[in-house]
């Protein structure tokens, strides 16, 4: 474990970090894969059941509802979601797709609102969760438009193991990518992280200009494809560009009228 001057609380989140990414656990699997001694474990554990972290079901813990309360508290104070969430909803109707609201953060991204559609074909996902910045449209999109020296070292240190044949796998393909991205001002998820997956995603800007956000329409290759995605791009670009004009952007288009 790297050295951290508050040891107990570090191994609590790697145990939090590991259920949520592996699901329920078992106090010898955490045992194992975390390197945590058996006593400092069953005491950490204890005390995190205590606190409503974590509880147990059939011998594997599990997390708890102190997290759901800890994320609502959060997530209520993202203004961006309130701003975003009419916007969205009527994308959402437009589609007929899932749509998700996303922000970055270090070098992931995050869901911070899900508009679900009615479609009978879902994709599933949830507010909260992580994405990667080289296989998920979102983190694209996101990853495109951050300050050129700060999105060249994100760049030179993620993760290009692949998870489907589409998948970036070099750092290079993904600055290549990235100008495309920019050129065209949305996009693609071609299955990369999810073989039968597809996303648009488009930026969302603040009234300095600069990236606030970005949303994204998501569904199976059956439902986005090679006939439909133009119109998807556009769809999702004046959206974006309406959810931007909230938060107080505007277009040049909009500044030469003024």
């Amino acid at each position: 474990m790297e050295s951290s001057k508050v040891p107990a609380l570090t191994r609590s989140i790697e145990i939090i970090n590991f259920i949520a990414q592996h699901g329920p656990s078992s106090a010898a699997t955490l045992m194992n894969e975390l390197s945590i001694p058996k006593s400092t474990l069953y005491l950490l554990l204890a005390e995190l059941k205590k606190h409503r972290f974590l509880t147990i079901v059939q011998d594997n813990y599990c997390l708890w509802t102190k997290l759901v309360e800890l994320a609502g508290h959060a997530l209520s104070k993202i203004d961006l979601r309130d701003i975003g969430r009419k916007r969205l909803t009527q994308l959402m109707e437009q589609t007929g797709l899932l749509c998700h609201l996303g922000i970055i953060d270090g070098g992931n991204a995050y869901y911070i609102l899900k508009i679900e559609s009615s479609s009978t074909i879902s994709v599933r996902s949830h507010e909260g969760k992580s994405l990667s910045l080289s296989r998920s449209g979102i983190g694209k999109c996101l990853l495109a438009w951050q300050p050129s020296p700060q999105r060249e070292n994100i760049v030179a240190g993620l993760d290009y193991s692949p998870s489907t044949l589409t998948s970036i796998t070099t750092p290079e393909r993904m600055l290549q990518e990235i100008e495309k991205i920019r050129y065209q001002g949305w996009s693609y998820d071609r299955g990369e992280d999810y073989t039968d997956v597809r996303c648009v995603a488009a930026p969302v800007f603040n009234g300095h200009n600069n990236l606030t956000a970005a949303i994204s329409v998501v569904g199976t290759r059956l439902q986005i494809n090679d006939d439909n995605r133009d119109l998807i791009a556009s769809q999702t670009i004046a959206c974006a560009k309406d959810i931007s004009r909230l938060l107080g952007w505007r277009s040049p288009f909009d500044l030469k009228a003024s």
